[in-house]
């Protein structure tokens, strides 16, 4: 039985047979975060993966099931970082999945250089509004807002922590683009794939999810474009599969 506090609530984790603490008034994953769990390449029998701002564990989770890796998240939030753990004892993955509160700065120290095959973030997207301006809710407001950490640390510490030839995958908003492509070459993570994500067909993307390699060659490939809803206002045939599974 896990143990739930406030507004926290168990949800069923999607087509996966798992269950995640979800929190209205603290963190509750978005289709960013899912789209990136299932965007990015991972290990299947070994090797070991970390998801920086991790939130409540769910990409951790998420990639347990395409994964025999080691996978560790990383959450500066007390509040976050303990709803995220009683996921994972939950769904008794403590064996595969650990977590670290901290700083995403502090890691390539802590943890070490080189350490990692993989390495995710959903990041923070937005720049850190006037005091006036920004959420109310600490949380709400840490989650989107780089408070903590700004997308070069995130590009940085992420180049820093995986080893040369392994990959690199982020989510973020195409406004960044080319802040993200920059940043990547900066630390001498060479973009891979890429791809937009439309709310549907005729609109202009607001997401995309991108992939580099360390010390890679240059040879960037733009995947099909991935629309989540149809004509209908429901979710297209390939996001339905993301969510839900084979139908």
């Amino acid at each position: 039985m896990v143990q739930l506090h406030d507004d926290e609530r168990l949800d069923h984790l999607l087509a996966e047979n798992l269950r995640i603490i979800q929190s209205p008034s603290v963190f509750a994953f978005s289709l960013d975060t899912v789209l990136l769990a299932k965007f990015v390449y991972v290990p299947i029998q070994k090797g070991k993966i970390i998801d920086l701002c991790t939130g409540n564990g769910v990409i951790p989770l998420l990639l347990s099931k395409r994964s025999k890796a080691e996978i560790t998240g990383i959450e500066i939030q007390e509040r976050i970082y303990d709803i995220a753990k009683r996921s994972i004892d939950y769904n008794e993955l403590s064996n595969q999945l650990s977590l670290i509160r901290g700083d995403i700065k502090d890691m390539p120290e802590k943890l070490g250089h080189g350490k990692y095959d993989v390495v995710t973030c959903n990041p923070p997207y937005f720049p850190t509004p006037k005091a006036d301006e920004m959420n109310k809710n600490e949380h709400l407001a840490i989650a989107r807002h780089e408070i903590f950490c700004t997308l070069e640390d995130v590009v940085r510490v992420s180049s820093q922590l995986v080893r040369q030839g392994g990959k690199v995958a982020f989510v973020h908003r195409p406004g960044r683009l080319m802040d993200i492509l920059t940043l990547m070459r900066q630390y001498r993570i060479e973009p891979k794939r890429l791809q937009f994500v439309h709310p549907r067909f005729g609109k202009e993307a607001n997401t995309i999810l991108i992939e580099g390699i360390k010390q890679g060659n240059a040879d960037l490939k733009i995947l099909p474009p991935l629309y989540v809803y149809d004509e209908h206002k429901e979710y297209t045939k390939e996001i339905r599969t993301i969510l839900y599974g084979d139908e």
